[in-house]
């Protein structure tokens, strides 16, 4: 027995039966003792019903109608009994010490929610560490010596209006704190929108660590670094953000608002110059530009130039990448003798 809080542990996952043994044992292999472990199934059709169900007997398993990653978490949440809740997506890997670090910082100061820096592979098999190269996050580093950072209701509303530094495999949530679950009408973006919840429901407290805790790795089923430029565009910038726009319209203030617009207002022209240059759709770049002009047409005029710049200056640093590249291998290789 122990009378530490039980933590319901909820790992959504669609078709990934041969990748989901390690976020399962990652979690089975916590130091914390009192863990629920929920695996929640979104309709695979690859046989992980039967995979869990004869090799995992023990954890909690449901099957659910196929309806995305929130309605996976959410129905997750619907069985969970701990009054922590954390997600650990189903191609990711907690480090042992994860939910133990996690819910002492989390009890001891009685937060809303704590979430812990990660090792982040890269698309060239790279390891980095995620935090040290966040924007965002590096003003709120008050004292590097410390071993958790804390945010203030006034921190969490300027950072995540400006962005989520919180995947969903990174946080421990006090589950009284939860206030709808997560947003099904979210296509990438339904961790940021359950923090938004939170955040804009209250006076929040919460705090997050630089140690890394956590792995998470690149696949092509990532939902979101699995996507092309052009669908993060489409549904994160643009549709997920048109969304945060309508559900928290009566919270935000004129600053918050306009964070939201310029970003939906890049999306738009970004995504007009990639129908335009890539796909040679001329009518659908002139609908979205018109569109982004609607939004806000002096950002609009801004973020033009920009967002050709930026593309311009991305695919010259590609280009000299697989430049270098090449020459490398030219070198590597013997001299041919006569």
């Amino acid at each position: 027995m122990t009378d530490k809080p039980l933590v319901s542990v909820i790992i959504p996952t669609y078709n990934r039966r041969d990748k989901i043994v390690t976020a399962i044992e990652s979690a089975l292999n916590q130091t914390y003792p009192n863990i629920q472990l929920i695996v929640s199934d979104d309709g695979s059709t690859d046989g992980t019903q039967e995979f869990i169900e004869k090799n995992y007997p023990t954890i909690d398993y449901t099957m659910n109608e196929h309806g995305g990653q929130a309605s996976a978490r959410n129905n997750g949440l619907a069985k969970a009994k701990g009054t922590i809740i954390a997600s650990l997506d189903s191609d990711d890997k907690w480090n042992p010490d994860f939910v133990e670090a996690c819910v002492e910082k989390l009890e001891k100061d009685n937060l809303d929610f704590v979430f812990a820096n990660w090792s982040q592979q890269q698309s060239d098999g790279k390891i980095t560490d995620f935090f040290s190269g966040d924007i965002f996050l590096q003003p709120l580093i008050r004292n590097k010596d410390a071993k958790w950072q804390d945010l203030s209701s006034e921190d969490l509303r300027d950072l995540y209006f400006k962005a989520c530094p919180s995947p969903s495999s990174s946080a421990v949530i006090r589950k009284s704190s939860i206030v709808a679950g997560w947003n099904p009408k979210i296509n990438i973006c339904d961790d940021w929108c359950l923090f938004l919840d939170i955040i804009m429901s209250k006076k929040s407290k919460a705090a997050f660590t630089l140690d890394r805790h956590w792995n998470k790795f690149i696949n092509n089923n990532n939902i979101y670094d699995g996507r092309a430029r052009s669908e993060v565009l489409e549904f994160m910038y643009i549709k997920d953000t048109l969304e945060f726009i309508d559900r928290f319209k009566d919270k935000t203030t004129p600053a918050e608002l306009l964070i939201l617009n310029k970003r939906c207002v890049r999306g738009l022209v970004e995504l007009s110059k990639h129908h335009a240059f890539r796909n040679f759709n001329v009518n659908k770049s002139a609908k979205l530009l018109n569109n982004a002009f609607k939004m806000d047409f002096l950002y609009t005029l801004q973020a033009i130039p920009d967002v050709l710049f930026f593309g311009v200056n991305r695919h010259l640093k590609d280009f000299i990448i697989k430049f270098q590249t090449k020459q490398a291998r030219l070198n590597k290789q013997p001299s041919s003798s006569l």
